[in-house]
């Protein structure tokens, strides 16, 4: 049986006997501290020689090999693939060879992303065997820098809601409690960081799919500025609803990475025209006198009082960094029109004709909001447009006064592993799936940078995020709060006792 389409078990099991025979490593065991040590020191040892592509790839196969049984985050493994490569990483490495930033790194791919000749289902039985011809910009951009690719990571149906579910795969756990979900859609890829799978994964960001999860798993993720990973294959070129982007298990090893995956691209009109070495230089920086915008209620959304308490014990840490830190926040209410309308439209766009197709294979909540695109009038996504730039135009007007603005990442904790999704928070019920995320995708609509690190946990036990959003494309001022905060707090140190 190939790698690419292997029994769950059978390849859990398999991957050392694969190891045995391909790289020569039986006395290579699990060592945590490989699995759990930082991205920018893992390459830094590779790169002066004191730690081989093998031996950190070992290690991270044998961590998968006992964990992800529980979690069930890594649902594609490529332990073969991944050894040659490691093999032809250490050779380039005794020949001395140019070397690229992320040389001899495991990195796992979350399930939306295309992977030249390793399957990807996006969460979809209708694509369960498909294994495509090209990679993706991100992972192409990865492969260059030396990555190594391990395997891919759980994501919902077509990275549709903030619950990692789907009929292929099953659900993923959340490390820190296995009855509650990790969140999505990157939610494989943050259980993976969380449980030392891979120093490096990949995710992306419409509606909170790269903080979402991040809160839920106590790691970081970032939503660049829409452009700054460009897409050259996007479907609607100028919209700025989606971006693709990484995590990390701190913010360093999160802006070492993504300096290897932004860049422009000549393909992508909404393309950044700067380097990503940028995001390589140090994120040191003093905030004394910088102005912080403390959320209030976003104009009515509901948060669990668990999320409020953890979240707003966090007004002494920025204040104790310097900031001068006010009770502000913009006028929301144009994203209620906009990231709906513009959302649904998207969904209607590129599964529309497959549900007329395929009725039967898509979830319900998916099927609902490509049929809302399917209805809707050209007036109606003329107002939608009008109203996303209102809100950015707010909301960038706002920021003159202040460099960045602070919320919860999510309106609540984790939640039940079986539950499709919230239908209530502190008494207010909803009626849509996506009604329980407006505290990440009202920012999502701006357009601008934002943040999620890991702010502590509730008494029971279950991460909490503090999300950092910043002015329009200041994507590395928005690390450095981030870097500043986590240090300050260190509460992304904290691992789940099950790795």
């Amino acid at each position: 049986m190939s790698d690419n389409h292997p029994t769950r078990r059978d390849v859990l099991l398999g991957t050392a006997a694969a190891l045995l025979l391909k790289g020569n490593l039986e006395a290579q065991a699990a060592d945590s501290s490989i699995c759990f040590m930082s991205t920018v020191e893992m390459a830094r040892q590779i790169r002066e020689k004191k730690l081989s592509a093998r031996e950190a790839l070992a290690a991270h196969l044998k961590q998968i090999e006992r964990v992800n049984p529980k979690v069930n985050a890594i649902v594609t493994l490529v332990a073969d693939m991944a050894a040659d490569a490691a093999a032809k990483a250490d050779e380039m490495q005794a020949r001395n060879e140019t070397l690229g930033p992320l040389h001899g790194l495991p990195v796992a791919h979350k399930d939306l992303l295309e992977t030249r000749g390793i399957r990807t289902t996006f969460g979809s039985q209708l694509f369960k065997d498909y294994v495509p011809a090209e990679d993706d910009i991100v992972v192409e951009r990865m492969r260059r820098a030396g990555a190594i690719i391990i395997g891919k990571t759980n994501t919902p149906e077509f990275g549709a809601g903030s619950q990692t579910f789907n009929k292929v795969f099953g659900a993923t756990h959340n490390p820190y409690d296995l009855t509650k979900t990790c969140g999505g859609s990157s939610g494989g890829a943050a259980v993976s960081l969380a449980c030392g799978f891979a120093p490096v994964v990949s995710g992306s960001d419409t509606g909170g799919s790269l903080r979402n999860p991040a809160a839920f798993c106590n790691v970081v993720g970032f939503r660049p500025s829409v452009g700054r990973v460009p897409n050259p294959k996007a479907a609607f070129a100028w919209s700025t609803l989606s971006t693709s982007g990484c995590l990390g298990r701190s913010v360093a090893d999160l802006a070492y990475v993504l300096s290897t995956i932004t860049g422009p691209d000549s393909r992508a009109p909404l393309s950044i025209n700067e380097p990503g070495e940028i995001f390589a230089r140090p994120l040191d920086r003093s905030f004394k006198g910088a102005r912080v915008a403390w959320f209030k209620d976003l104009g009515g959304v509901p948060f669990d009082p668990r999320v409020r308490a953890v979240v707003d014990a966090h007004r002494k840490t920025f204040e104790s960094l310097g900031c001068i830190v006010e009770e502000a926040e913009p006028d929301f209410a144009p994203a209620e029109i906009a990231f709906r309308v513009l959302r649904a439209l998207s969904s209607a766009n590129v599964y529309g004709a497959r549900l007329h197709d395929h009725p039967d294979a898509f979830k319900d909540t998916l099927k609902g909001e490509i049929e809302e695109g399917l209805r809707l009038t050209g007036m109606e996504v003329a107002h939608a447009e009008v109203a996303h730039g209102q809100l950015w135009r707010g909301f960038q007007a706002f920021l003159e006064k202040y460099e960045y603005f602070v919320l919860p990442t999510t309106q609540l904790p984790p939640f039940d592993v079986n539950t499709p999704y919230p239908t209530e928070i502190a008494g207010v019920k909803f009626t849509n799936y996506i009604d329980w995320m407006k505290s990440c995708w009202y920012i999502s609509a701006t357009g601008n940078p934002a943040a999620s690190v890991p702010g502590g946990f509730t008494p029971e036990g279950l991460p909490v995020g503090v999300q950092i959003v910043g002015r329009n494309k200041a994507d590395f001022s928005v690390l450095q709060m981030a870097n500043a905060f986590e240090q300050a707090t260190g509460f992304g140190k904290k691992r789940p006792s099950i790795a």
